[in-house]
C-alpha cells in the first residue's frame, strides 16, 4: 500500500483547509482508513476514520463538528475538510491505513509521507 497526503499549507486561524490522500495497492482489506496527525513535540493521535464498507465515520472530540472526511472509492482517494482551523490542528498529517482514533506505536499502519497544515493566531 502506498498513501500520498497533500493539501497542507499555512492558513489563519478561523480558515478551512482539504486534505487530500490518494491511495495505491491493496488498501481495500482494511476495515477504516483515515488520518493522524502529529504536533511537534507531541505523540501522534488519530483525527478521524472512516469504514471502506459503509463510509461511516468517526471523528476525535477536539475535531468534531469541524472536519469532515470522505472518500472516493472511484478514484481511492480520501480526504480531509478541515474548517475552522485553531492553532493546536498545527500538525504533519498522515492518511492511514489501516485507521483507528487512538494511534498504536507498535502497530503496523501505512501512513505516507505527510503533510504540514500550519495555522496562526
Amino acid at each position: 500500500v502506498q498513501l500520498q497526503a497533500s493539501g497542507g499549507g499555512l492558513v489563519q486561524a478561523g480558515g478551512s483547509l482539504r486534505l487530500s490522500c490518494a491511495a495505491s495497492g491493496r488498501f481495500s482489506d482494511y476495515y477504516a482508513i483515515g488520518w493522524f496527525r502529529q504536533a511537534p513535540g507531541k505523540e501522534r493521535e488519530g483525527v478521524s476514520c472512516i469504514t471502506l464498507t459503509d463510509g461511516t465515520a468517526s471523528y476525535a472530540d477536539n475535531v468534531k463538528g469541524r472536519f469532515a472526511i470522505s472518500k472516493d472509492n472511484v478514484e481511492n482517494s480520501w480526504y480531509l475538510q478541515m474548517n475552522n482551523l485553531k492553532p493546536e490542528d498545527t500538525a504533519v498529517y498522515y492518511c492511514a491505513a489501516p485507521c483507528g482514533l487512538k494511534y498504536y506505536p507498535g502497530a503496523s499502519y501505512h501512513l505516507g509521507q505527510g503533510t504540514l497544515v500550519t495555522v496562526s493566531s
